[in-house]
């Protein structure tokens, strides 16, 4: 994300900011800061009718700047569109004051945010986090199977599909060389799609997974074809093999957690995701009283100064922060704080990805806490109570 210029006061969080996306990947970050209340202005193309001195009428499509307050938000990951409607909150002679309209954001097409409650920590983090360009780590991923492949852009975000590749497989028969002789094809296939995704001027990783021993004879495949040319072989240093439930995306989030893969994109955000809440699910397994889940149990904690520093994390869903109340947002907004201040990490976990997706399955909030506190939900009853 590219920032064109900002007008936020620290103190109060009043102001806007005006960016202008240049990746698919900046879509997710502004999904993220654009919320229901926001105030985003950004050009459209209206539909506009004139009529003539004859009492005709035509219509044009005309290109405007339009200001709306959000209502709705729709973000294709796939596609990597972000749809955002909302009611024209400044008038012009193209659209009236209140009437609906849709914003489709572009890329390298600039929009302007105004945050309703002003900018608070988290979207300010957030901010930071969408124009620091060394917080983008990613690696490509090739789920694959004799006849399948599928090509994923993942990022610290989200996990991207970017192309599929299917082909009827002969079965093996004796004395026929039908299968071998599709199977190399296939690879060819797979070998120049995914040469065509990557930007040799800056490889990233590639992680080759299968249910048998696919990704390894791809990798042989690969490697044969790589080995004398001088611009592919630093890919090959940078590829690692791993076992794959299946060839189909959702199996990505299994693959990641293994301590191969996780080695070899560490400073990857994914790859933390996955780990703490991994190291949460199995506190919880063992009923250890520093893992907690549950929104008044983490503040609770919280409150104590149990998840501070040591070892203390918050693990939050990133959903939270989409509330259409501006209370319910400034609650969770308190609770980062509040870690923060106490010395502990605070992970958001992104909702797209099956870390996330886990989390929300816990009411979105859980906590890893620097000491243990026995009965913390029994206390939090006798307090209600």
């Amino acid at each position: 994300m590219r920032l064109i210029r900002q007008s936020i006061e620290k103190k109060t969080g009043e102001g806007r900011c005006t960016m202008s996306p240049e990746e698919p990947e900046d879509m997710w970050h502004a999904y993220n800061l654009i919320r229901e209340g926001d105030t985003l202005r950004a050009t459209a193309v209206r539909k506009v009718a004139t009529e003539s001195l004859s009492g005709s009428t035509s219509t044009h499509r005309v290109r405007t700047t339009l200001t709306i307050t959000v209502t709705k938000l729709d973000f294709d990951s796939h596609a990597s569109q972000l749809h955002v409607s909302g009611r024209v909150s400044e008038e012009n002679k193209h659209v009236k004051l209140g009437s609906f309209h849709t914003l489709d954001l572009e890329l390298n097409r600039e929009f302007t945010l105004e945050k309703a409650g002003g900018w608070d920590s988290v979207a300010l983090d957030t901010l930071k986090e969408s124009i620091n360009e060394d917080a983008k780590a990613q690696m490509w991923a090739v789920l694959l199977n004799e006849g399948l492949a599928n090509i994923c852009l993942v990022t610290s975000h989200q996990t991207i599909l970017r192309q599929q590749i299917e082909t009827n497989m002969p079965k093996k028969r004796p004395g026929s060389t039908d299968h071998d002789t599709k199977l190399k094809k296939f690879y060819q296939r797979v070998y120049d799609s995914l040469l065509r995704q990557i930007d040799l001027a800056d490889p990233k990783p590639i992680l080759l997974a299968s249910p048998g021993f696919t990704a390894s004879e791809f990798q042989k495949f690969f490697k044969a074809k790589a080995e004398g040319d001088k611009k592919l072989k630093p890919l090959l240093v940078k590829i690692t093999v791993a076992h794959a439930a299946s060839a189909h995306v959702h199996a990505l989030a299994e693959v990641l957690k293994s301590q191969g893969v996780t080695k070899s994109v560490t400073d990857a955000r994914f790859s933390a995701e996955s780990q703490y809440m991994e190291k949460f699910l199995e506190m919880l397994r063992k009923d250890d009283p520093k893992a907690w889940y549950g929104p008044k149990e983490v503040e609770a904690a919280a409150e104590q100064g149990a998840i501070g520093k040591g070892g203390g994390v918050l693990l939050i869903s990133n959903s939270l922060f989409r509330s259409q109340e501006i209370e319910v947002r400034k609650r969770w907004v308190k609770l980062v704080d509040s870690v923060k201040e106490a010395g502990g990490d605070v992970k958001i976990l992104s909702s797209m990805h099956e870390s996330g997706k886990k989390l929300e399955d816990l009411s979105g909030v859980a906590a890893i806490l620097t000491y243990p506190i026995e009965d913390l939900d029994e206390l939090v009853e006798g307090v209600q109570g």
